[in-house]
């Protein structure tokens, strides 16, 4: 059974930083990319960041240049470094393998970036 579980978010004023961190069964971990999503209120969930097994990323355009994504296969864990926080950042942060599986979604992380 799969589980991805989330932590590290929290309430930061904008310009401030947040780690994330999504700890993975490790089924899973070493044989897909993984990705961080987000979804703030009333909008659908993106994808924000992803890296593959290889270590290669990509990043929406919106976080580029802020937010980096890396991976410690040796604990099956997946983060998000996330600098110079802005307001429209706020939204639940997810984990999931790119492209998703709908039976592995977690119960997400708030982040809330304060103006």
């Amino acid at each position: 059974q799969v589980q991805l579980v989330e932590s590290g978010g929290g309430l930061v004023q904008a310009g401030g930083s947040l780690r994330l961190s999504c700890a993975a069964s490790g089924s899973i971990f070493r044989i897909d990319a993984m990705g961080w999503y987000r979804q703030a209120p009333g909008k659908q969930r993106e994808l924000v960041a992803t890296i593959t097994t290889g270590g290669g990323t990509n990043y929406a355009d919106s976080v580029k240049g802020r937010f980096t994504i890396s991976r410690d296969n040796a604990k099956n864990t997946v983060y998000l470094q996330m600098n110079s926080l802005k307001s429209e950042d706020t939204a639940v942060y997810y984990c999931n393998t790119v492209p998703h599986m709908r039976t592995y979604w977690g119960q997400g992380t708030q982040v809330t970036v304060s103006s």
